[in-house]
């Protein structure tokens, strides 16, 4: 299931990082890291947000957390497959969070969607690519309906940014930058 959470709500951070919880422990495999794939181009200010979330993250990994998709090596509809079986390979027992922008309805312009289950990168602009992830992140950009490669290209970055904000905070308060969360620290 699929939670929708505005991210314009002042407590929205705790609910993102209430809900990441949530969703990282329905995985009660034996996985041993975690990696965050942020999707998306920095050529495009709508489909920014994964590797600028991916940037902000960056600082914060450890031997057992790693990020893929940042503003200096996007993870985007080029190389998504190669990178996806790079971390299969390189950390077959890692918990994968996918994170990507979304197009929606009006109604949810500025909300964060997580959910256990694959992301399927490109799906807003007609791209058929791998699903990657186990648990989804998307933050909702702009809205869906013709001209989706307009639509992100027109996109405001200053909503782009604040969705990323929110996201990343909400990710910290689960994995903080010290030391793993408790959530986390019982599976790793």
């Amino acid at each position: 299931m699929t939670s929708y959470i505005n991210a314009k709500k002042e407590d929205a951070a705790r609910q993102i990082s209430d809900q990441l919880k949530q969703c990282i422990l329905r995985h009660s495999g034996a996985w041993s890291e975690l990696v965050f794939l942020c999707v998306g181009t920095d050529r495009t200010t709508g489909d920014c947000l994964g590797p600028y979330i991916g940037h902000q993250l960056e600082a914060h990994t450890t031997d057992r957390i790693f990020v893929y998709g940042t503003l200096s090596q996007p993870v985007h509809a080029l190389n998504l497959e190669a990178v996806s079986s790079g971390i299969r390979r390189r950390h077959p027992d890692a918990l994968v969070i996918a994170i990507d922008a979304s197009l929606g309805q009006k109604k949810h312009l500025g909300y964060v969607t997580i959910g256990n289950g694959s992301l399927h990168p490109g799906a807003a602009v007609h791209k058929e690519l791998p699903p990657v992830g186990d648990i989804h992140i998307t933050g909702i950009v702009n809205t869906a309906g013709a001209l989706e490669h307009l639509t992100l290209q027109t996109t405001r970055l200053s909503t782009v940014v604040f969705l990323a904000e929110r996201i990343t905070q909400g990710i910290l308060t689960v994995i903080p930058a010290s030391a793993p969360g408790p959530y986390v620290i019982q599976k790793l």
